[in-house]
């Protein structure tokens, strides 16, 4: 069946308990799915625990929908699918509850026609809650997709045409399209399933049929085999994707059409090679990621999870892990089109909770559903090539514990045999038991898992490679086709000698040891890969990575950072999507960057002590333009690949400095000019960067990404809003409030910056630039020429436009 949008002519808004309601309830506003119920309520600074949110709050949530319902929908089946309501969702249909789904991250469908008033108005609601649930920002409400299906009431199941490519070689590809047909009729039905595959190119390759009998509520399942002639392999350097359109006729009558991509690609797994995919062996330059999109909060939006992967891409890697629930459907099919694989992951906890009232309570009775709902979404898609089961888990700890594990692997091979499973352990979080007295000796009194790591430090690597650690985590790893280690990397040379078939990933790492992390990796061949936390920026866990200078971190912990503290600060990439220093350090070090990097300290701090988080970097800028006197000392970072670097300023020669671990640091005195970083290798020059300073007058630009976007309520457009020179040099040192207006067919979704720590809503108007950048995102509410307008205080106007089709057209 064919999934149609359900996300506009909404409204939402504050639901109350039921006996405070009759004396009124709030008024709900119209709003376009994806939505976060959350983003734009007042944050509370004056929650103790609220830095694990950003300080956002919980609530309790209604989303009501009003849609006609044809008097000729009678004879059809009518299905309501969510892609992700968050969290303990409650299902009606004109009053009556229909449906419940716990878990915020997976999709669920509600069968509406038993239960229609068939030409008449119905309306749909969904209640949905967030409170003390989660360790970082969750958002609330229907923040995914919504979907509408009808059909024939003898039809193809939804998610219910399933690819695999089982024999693949250079002249031709097994392509096996196995297709469940339901029939909600009384009465037994024989029909025709066709499925044509179309190349890349949009060419039918290759057709296969068979007529199915169906006996009434019985789903019938038939694998469609057919031979794909010089196939075109899926890979991340090459994403090839084919088409399988299935067709469901009762003689000449069309009763159902599905249209499906996937990719021919063959994966294959050994200590020796490590992850092989169409025979090459793969590294994973991973990226753990959140699920929220920075200004639009948790609204997961087709092309912001777009822009997000081809961002990430750009950054070097090409492996994300979903952290730490399932992955977006616009993501995977972001994913599938870009080249990016990917670590789909299940759950936080299990049976026993992190957060007072987390998923935990409900995980023994639904965790089966929600895994068969991410195999379902997840099937198709060639960019999955690792099931997470878990991250973190401290059931991990107790053999009963273990079962849990099993059960999980068991279910996910059963449903999908063609891909590999893995699990985030932590070797301290699973010896929680064991090593108490140890972990209690080190930690400052908070017990969340990030205060303990910090305050154990190296002590924690030792642990995790301890004898205790190997025999307590030996079980659950057993289950696993790929052992995944949070901050495990001291197990990487260890377990090869004892366990030599165990293959290894490091499921978590810290941001600033890439350098030793990827020698482990490119050296060994039973580590497939590494996944840092985190490729992108994210609200909650406020303040982990951030620079801690003691005596100016008021309210601030080993963990997390006091209001107004927003967003970790631990991404390779901030919350606007620009890139930070760390992320091109980390490009260098994977070998996909020779020209120097120029990485400059913020000289107002310069010789304050620190005192940082493993998540953190430092607080250097890809500039010079400071506004401090010159002649004001400053470190200079230089990432590089090469030998040696030599600074010069002006032309001048500020000195020469061997390259140790992939940089050279000088330090030197700031002087507005130009700064240039020139490397050698062997003696010669192998190239060189350059910084200049912002100079004259300094005015504000914005720009669209995009010069067209669709006319629907998946695209939006990005404006970049920089402040800078004549020659387009970003004065970083400069910063005013910026106001945006849009006019034409488009509202304003979202206005922010990479600023972590701030009091300004994402849902204004008016912010304040940060490091001469903000950036304003615009979704269309229909076709025509969308105009933006952005207005500062001495740094003059700027319009762009943006012009939306009817991509139905």
């Amino acid at each position: 069946m064919i999934r149609t949008p359900f996300n506009a002519d909404w409204a939402a808004g504050p639901k109350l308990p039921l006996f405070a309601a009759i004396a009124g309830s709030p008024e709900l506003r119209p709003v376009t799915l994806p939505h976060d119920a959350i983003r734009d309520l007042p944050r509370d600074g004056g929650d103790p625990d609220g830095s694990h949110t950003g300080y956002f709050p919980g609530g309790f949530f209604e989303y009501t929908k009003t849609f006609d319902v044809p008097g000729e929908w009678r004879d059809r089946t009518v299905i309501v699918e969510f892609e992700g309501a968050y969290r303990d969702a409650m299902v009606y249909l004109n009053g009556d509850f229909l449906a419940q789904r716990p878990n915020g991250y997976s999709a669920f469908r509600v069968r509406l026609d038993p239960f229609l008033i068939f030409g008449a108005a119905n309306t749909l609601s969904v209640q949905t809650r967030a409170h003390r649930d989660s360790r970082w920002y969750t958002g609330a409400g229907l923040h995914r997709d919504t979907h509408l299906i009808v059909g024939d009431p003898v039809h193809l199941a939804v998610d219910g045409v399933r690819i695999t490519t089982p024999d693949v070689d250079g002249d031709r590809a097994v392509v096996v399209a196995t297709t469940t047909i339901d029939n909600d009729t009384t009465r037994v039905r024989t029909v025709r399933a066709t499925v044509r595959i179309l190349d890349p190119s949009g060419t039918a390759v290759a057709t296969g049929t068979a007529p199915v009998t169906v006996r009434p509520g019985e789903p019938a399942t038939v694998p469609i085999r057919v031979y794909v002639p010089d196939p075109a392999l899926w890979s991340a350097d090459s994403p090839a994707l084919y088409t399988a359109v299935t067709t469901l006729t009762d003689g000449d009558h069309e009763l159902d059409s599905d249209v499906s991509t996937f990719g021919i690609r063959t994966l294959r797994l050994d200590p020796r090679h490590g992850l092989r995919i169409n025979g090459e062996t793969v590294k994973l330059r991973g990226a753990c990621i959140h699920h929220d999109n920075g200004p639009l909060g948790a609204a997961a939006i087709g092309r912001a999870d777009e822009r997000r992967v081809e961002i990430l891409k750009a950054a070097g890697f090409n492996a994300i892990r979903s952290a730490h629930n399932p992955i977006s459907r616009a993501t995977l099919d972001a994913c599938d089109r870009l080249g990016m694989l990917v670590m789909d992951e299940t759950f936080d906890m299990w049976t026993q909770g992190k957060s007072a009232f987390d998923y935990s309570l409900a995980f023994p009775e639904w965790w089966e559903r929600d895994v068969e709902a991410m195999v379902a979404k997840d099937f198709n898609h060639p960019s999955v090539i690792l099931y997470s089961i878990g991250n973190e888990i401290p059931d991990l700890g107790h053999p009963l514990g273990n079962v849990w594990g099993r059960r999980m692997a068991d279910r996910i091979r059963e449903l999908d045999p063609t891909r590999y499973l893995t699990n985030g352990i932590n070797g301290l979080v699973s010896a929680l038991d064991l090593l108490g007295p140890m972990i209690a000796a080190g930690r400052d009194g908070d017990t969340d898992v990030n205060t303990m790591m910090t305050s154990m430090g190296d002590v924690m690597l030792q642990l995790s490679a301890s004898e205790m650690v190997s025999a307590g985590t030996e079980e659950a790893a057993a289950v696993l086709d790929v052992t995944g280690f949070n901050y495990g990397d001291s197990r990487y040379e260890l377990d090869r000698e004892l366990f030599p078939n165990r293959i290894l990933v490091g499921s978590e790492t810290f941001p600033a040891h890439i350098g030793e992390l990827w020698r482990l990796v490119t050296e060994h061949p039973h580590v497939i890969g590494d996944f840092t936390w985190t490729g992108w920026d994210y609200l909650g866990e406020a303040g982990i990575g951030r620079v801690v200078r003691p005596g100016t971190d008021p309210g601030g912990t080993a963990l997390g950072a006091g209001y107004p503290w927003l967003t970790a600060n631990c991404g390779d990439i901030d919350i606007t999507g620009h890139r930070r220093t760390v992320s091109y350090y980390r490009e260098t070090v994977f070998g996909l960057r020779h020209t120097p990097y120029l990485a400059v300290h913020r000289p107002q701090h310069h010789g304050a002590a620190t005192a940082n988080s493993p998540w953190a970097w430092t607080d250097s800028v890809g500039s010079w333009s400071w506004d401090v006197p010159a002649g004001s000392p400053v470190t200079v970072d230089v990432y590089s690949t090469a030998d040696e670097i030599e600074l010069l300023i002006d032309g001048t020669s500020v000195g020469r400095s061997r390259v140790d671990a992939f940089q050279a640091r000088f330090e030197t005195a700031y002087q507005p000019g130009t700064l240039v970083a020139v490397a050698y290798t062997g003696g010669a020059e192998q190239s060189r960067s350059t910084l200049h300073t912002a100079r004259g007058e300094v005015t504000v630009t914005a720009a669209a990404d995009r010069p067209a976007i669709r006319a629907d309520d998946t695209d939006l457009a990005y404006v970049p809003i920089v402040l800078s020179d004549s020659d387009g040099t970003v004065a970083t040192h400069r910063q005013t409030p910026v106001t945006v207006t849009v006019s034409g067919p488009g509202t304003l979704a979202g206005l922010g910056t990479g600023r972590p720590d701030t009091e300004e809503p994402f849902g204004g108007h008016t912010c304040t630039t940060f490091d001469g950048r903000a950036l304003a995102i615009v979704r269309p509410t229909g076709p025509g020429e969308i105009t933006v307008h952005v207005e500062t205080a001495g740094f003059g106007t700027a319009t762009t436009t943006v012009t939306a089709h009817d991509h139905r057209r």
